[in-house]
């Protein structure tokens, strides 16, 4: 990874302190901007309702960035102090969650703090990144073995995380993996080494003659890239082949009801039209109805009407596309692309490499999210109940969102600093 590590110094950093803080308005501007947005699209969703979530969103919001805020003064290098503090609230959060969890849709998420409902889940996102940073800038993966120490240390949240049960927030957790490992060193092969498990249960389900195909290309892919080649062949193929086998029993007892309905119906929403695939059916043809255009802001009459239940959180994009039609959509979506391309410039000049390793980690958690909402709501991908970043009403993702884009900050002002210094 590219880092200024001849730059790292005490006189530096006391200049970065003395410049303060500047704007940056792709960082800062993009998620204000779309939380302003967000506002009146929730306002929109909810003109027929008896409450209105518009002004919580921006509370949320003004708390969240000055929080944020108030991070990007902190230098981000000192991060390992607190990186196992961190991860042990992290896994107590989550299981007081089962403990003494507050349930709501089918799921046990939430644990009710002075009123408030917090979500463990989105902060054990952030939690998870903030400890990969710190091992994986400690102990770079240069061997197999490597691998061992981030798996260990992720598995614990994850699988929390996935038995309350949340498939949509446990996916972040393995994508941001992948990413900062990729970041950290660790080649391309294995990147697709450890996809490829998830790959065969999907080949094993929808057409299991690929496999003849698949298999052997994974053995070669480990023969080439791996040590102890015969070793290596001869796990990768027996782990594709335990994958394929158990794919059934996974399918069967491994999800809920309505974890299965929602990652088939996407295929073929019409098969059930007015149960599983209703969000769907009823997301396209919203966004559809807004044509080039758009209906204007607080006038889509799909969203008027509410034809599409919880609107204003993870299908607000289908408020968005009504509302502000292609155009506005194309706007938001190259909005969220300026985002992670500053992200991964601000990765690209970081000082040290944990610092790196937080922008990109938060980088693959944000793009993720807004990849798989916006897939899911134009149909593309299942319903996975990811919010979309700064526009889903959702109390603890938008401080988890700010925060986030506060700790990428602070590594822009360190580096940028001491840019200058030098």
């Amino acid at each position: 990874m590219a880092v200024l590590s001849p730059r790292r110094g005490g006189f530096a950093a006391k200049g970065a302190k003395r410049r303060g803080l500047s704007f940056d308005p792709i960082l800062w501007g993009i998620p204000i901007a779309l939380t302003l947005l967000a506002g009146i699209l929730i306002a929109s969703t909810q003109r027929q309702a008896d409450y209105a979530d518009w002004y919580q969103h921006w509370i949320s919001g003004g708390v969240g960035f000055g929080l944020g805020l108030l991070l990007a003064r902190l230098p981000m290098d000192r991060l390992r102090l607190v990186q196992w503090p961190v991860y042990g609230l992290t896994l107590i959060s989550l299981i007081a969650v089962r403990l003494v969890g507050t349930s709501a849709l089918g799921a046990q998420r939430w644990i009710n703090i002075a009123g408030f409902h917090v979500q463990p889940s989105e902060f054990a996102k952030l939690a998870a990144v903030v400890i990969l940073a710190g091992i994986l800038s400690r102990y770079p993966v240069e061997r197999p073995v490597d691998l061992l120490r981030p798996f260990l240390l992720i598995a614990p949240p994850w699988g929390l995380v996935f038995i309350q049960p949340d498939l949509g927030t446990s996916l972040v957790f393995g994508a941001v993996l992948l990413v900062m490992l990729f970041w950290a060193g660790m080649p391309l092969a294995w990147v697709v080494l450890l996809l490829s498990p998830v790959i065969t249960a999907i080949v094993a389900g929808v057409l299991p003659w690929g496999l003849l195909l698949w298999i052997p290309l994974m053995g070669w892919l480990a023969w080439s890239s791996l040590p102890w080649k015969r070793i290596a062949l001869g796990a990768v193929v027996a782990i594709q082949g335990a994958f394929a086998l158990i794919t059934p029993q996974l399918w069967l007892h491994g999800l809920k009801d309505y974890q299965r309905d929602r990652l088939v119906l996407f295929l073929d929403p019409s098969k059930d039209p007015l149960g599983g695939g209703y969000h769907l059916l009823q997301s396209k043809v919203g966004i559809g109805s807004g044509g080039l255009w758009g209906t204007g802001l607080m006038h889509g009459s799909f969203t008027r009407l509410r034809f599409i239940p919880e609107q204003h959180t993870d299908f607000i994009f289908s408020a968005l596309g009504e509302e502000t039609g292609y155009l506005g959509s194309v706007l938001v979506v190259v909005g969220f692309a300026l985002l992670v391309w500053r992200l991964l410039q601000i990765a690209s000049h970081a000082v040290t490499d944990v610092e790196s390793l937080l922008v990109v980690g938060i980088g693959a958690m944000l793009m993720f999210a807004v990849v798989v909402n916006i897939f899911m709501t134009i149909g593309l991908g299942p319903v996975t109940g990811i919010p979309l970043p700064w526009m889903s009403y959702g109390r603890s993702a938008m401080l988890v969102n700010c925060i986030s884009i506060g700790m990428c900050a602070s590594v822009a002002r360190r580096s940028r600093s001491l840019r200058r210094w030098w």
